[in-house]
């Protein structure tokens, strides 16, 4: 698989994954952030159940939004950035169990962002925070499971996985 990550190709494929993601956290960060968030650019981490070559650019793309979040934090920085690296990994490991793969990034972010926000914040007890960031990131991955439904019916994945 990380021979595959090496090509210009799939390094072109990262580097627009990451601009999506930052950039569609950034363009709603009212909602991205904080205590209670809908980061819709988590959608995309169900990508690496089709496209490999996404889990680094979803991490790119992560630790940019997390270093321009409003109220940047150092630890959401690493292990918010970590969090999404670990959960896109989860994603292409459980590829063949479609709703085991879905819940990698909701499980991970619950229990690892939603601590770490609990731990800066205190605004929530801790597992009403552990709560809300898998609740909006069950949003997100939801989401991102039609989109890839629909994208399925329409795109060869395994062509451009190829590439």
């Amino acid at each position: 698989m990380f021979k595959k990550l090496l090509t210009t190709r799939s390094l072109c494929l990262s580097a627009i994954i990451a601009a999506l993601y930052a950039a569609l956290t950034l363009l709603l960060a009212h909602f991205s952030y904080g205590p209670v968030q809908l980061r819709l650019s988590e959608a995309f981490t169900v990508l690496p159940m089709v496209l490999p070559q996404s889990i680094p650019g979803l991490f790119v793309g992560c630790l940019i939004a997390n270093i321009f979040n409003p109220s940047p934090s150092i630890f959401d920085i690493v292990f918010g950035s970590l969090t999404t690296l670990l959960a896109a990994y989860g994603t292409y490991k459980l590829r063949n169990k479609p709703l085991l793969a879905a819940a990698s990034p909701i499980v991970l972010n619950g229990l690892i962002v939603g601590t770490m926000v609990w731990a800066l914040s205190h605004e929530f007890p801790l597992l009403i925070q552990i709560g809300l960031i898998a609740l909006g990131e069950f949003g997100s991955v939801f989401v991102g499971m039609v989109l890839l439904t629909v994208l399925k019916s329409r795109v060869d994945f395994n062509k451009i996985s190829k590439m």
